[in-house]
């Protein structure tokens, strides 16, 4: 089929406006919870007027036992699906998860929220679309409203290469099995008459779509996966940083916490930003830098946005939330860097990529700002995969795109913690691809370096 004549996928209603009413679709969503833990738009009207005051924990808080099956240092979006694949699909539920703060207090907790499948090479595109269609069940898996909203998302071109490159990635996504859709530069104004089509120097030659792509709530998918873990019998522990990783003989046989030590048969590290640092204690390097990446929110508008839009001659996204407020991000501070704030120069990079995009955003008040450290790779794609230490697992260098991946990284890494073998989506993402050189998975062509990813 010709790229330009990609069959047609049904626009999806928008969500913005019934999500705006968030708390009462949260509500709705979660009254067949009700003898569990009571949610209910009755309760919820009831604790808004009465402090809160009434709400019981979700989840336990245990102490430490003094041994594990498996131990998970991680309590992010990763860590806690992990858990939650390893009770639901093995059957492992002696399982800890190890916080050193609160949970889904690092990245899963402060990012875009985008969700998609739009990946062009093998390995990456197979990963993805299986993460796409466990996002799709997620709320009915968890019995959690995790706020998916399928609302799109369109990547625009803005040259004759480009266009031909993405009608390339397009035919690439199609024959994956996953929706993807070449509109023209009329058919986008008609969806996006906000965006700048007048620009000399960027204009517009159209844009990919993936109207199943979106966006989620980030921090619901914590909690969504904090309590499922939770009910199966896993041990979420918050505030216990982990100091150490003991390894004997050449074999893992716990870790050492600020709660004393504890055993474990298995370890798996799955920290984000915190890699290299977490696996320096077990006395490895890992081919990964970690950047720091800034987001920012506007004050609430009305429904403007109705999709998730990414600018092609910069490196500008953006989407609007539940509440209103314009959520975008641009590029890396270039530098590596462990401080969970960013620098004005890439915000100001960020703020110009915005104006040119769609000048109307000038009159939008910015509300905050924040950073997150990501764990950026050489060719710019995640690892899960054994370590050279017997027992010890890893999964990260999730670069800037770790969110979209949280159910597709959890199920693969639980499959590779119990089985000790790679899941069929995730076999391209081993160590060994950096070492031979064979198989780097540079999804964008722009070589080894960590920050161009």
């Amino acid at each position: 089929m010709p790229p330009d004549h990609f069959a047609r996928t049904p626009q999806p209603k928008n969500v913005i406006a019934l999500e705006s009413i968030c708390g009462f679709v949260y509500a709705q969503q979660n009254v067949v919870l009700g003898n569990a833990v009571g949610y209910s738009a009755w309760r919820i009207l009831k604790e808004g007027l009465t402090g809160n005051s009434g709400w019981k924990p979700v989840w336990r808080d245990p102490d430490p036992k003094p041994e594990y099956d498996v131990v998970l240092i991680g309590g992010g979006g990763h860590g806690l699906s992990t858990a939650y694949y390893l009770a639901r699909n093995h059957g492992i539920t002696n399982v800890a998860v190890l916080e050193k703060g609160y949970l889904g207090g690092g990245n899963i907790g402060r990012n875009t929220t985008i969700v998609r499948a739009n990946y062009f090479l093998p390995g990456n595109s197979e990963f993805y679309s299986h993460s796409l269609k466990l996002w799709e069940g997620l709320e009915q898996e968890l019995n959690y409203n995790v706020m998916m909203s399928q609302r799109g998302v369109l990547m625009l071109c803005h040259s004759d290469g480009q266009r031909d490159a993405f009608a390339r990635r397009g035919n690439a996504i199609r024959n994956q099995g996953d929706d993807a859709e070449l509109m023209s530069t009329e058919e986008v104004r008609r969806l996006m008459p906000y965006l700048n089509f007048d620009s000399p120097r960027f204009p517009i030659y159209g844009g990919l779509m993936q109207w199943r792509g979106g966006t989620a709530r980030h921090d619901a998918v914590a909690w969504g996966y904090a309590r499922g873990a939770d009910r199966r019998g896993v041990d979420l522990i918050q505030n216990c940083e982990v100091t150490g990783i003991d390894v004997r003989n050449g074999r893992v046989t716990g870790v050492q916490t600020v709660r004393g030590e504890i055993r474990a048969k298995k370890v798996g590290i799955v920290v984000a930003g915190r890699s290299g640092q977490v696996a320096a204690m077990a006395g490895m390097r890992l081919p990964i830098e970690s950047h720091v990446l800034q987001a920012f929110v506007t004050e609430g508008l009305k429904p403007v946005i109705h999709h998730v839009v990414s600018f092609g001659m910069g490196h500008f996204y953006i989407s609007q939330s539940d509440k209103g407020g314009l959520v975008f991000g641009g590029d890396l501070d270039m530098y590596p860097s462990y401080a969970q704030r960013g620098n004005l120069p890439q915000a100001e990079h960020v703020m110009e990529a915005a104006m040119t995009l769609m000048p109307m955003i000038g009159q939008a008040r910015l509300l905050r700002s924040w950073g997150g450290i990501m764990d950026m790779t050489p060719d710019g794609s995640p690892i899960i995969d054994r370590t050279g230490i017997d027992g010890l697992y890893f999964d990260g260098g999730w670069c800037y795109g770790g969110f979209k991946a949280v159910p597709a990284s959890g199920f693969a890494f639980a499959h590779l913690i119990a089985t000790d073998r790679p899941y069929e989506t995730a076999e391209e993402y081993r160590f060994d691809r950096f070492r031979t050189g064979v198989n780097l998975l540079d999804e964008e062509g722009t070589g080894a370096q960590h920050n161009l990813h």
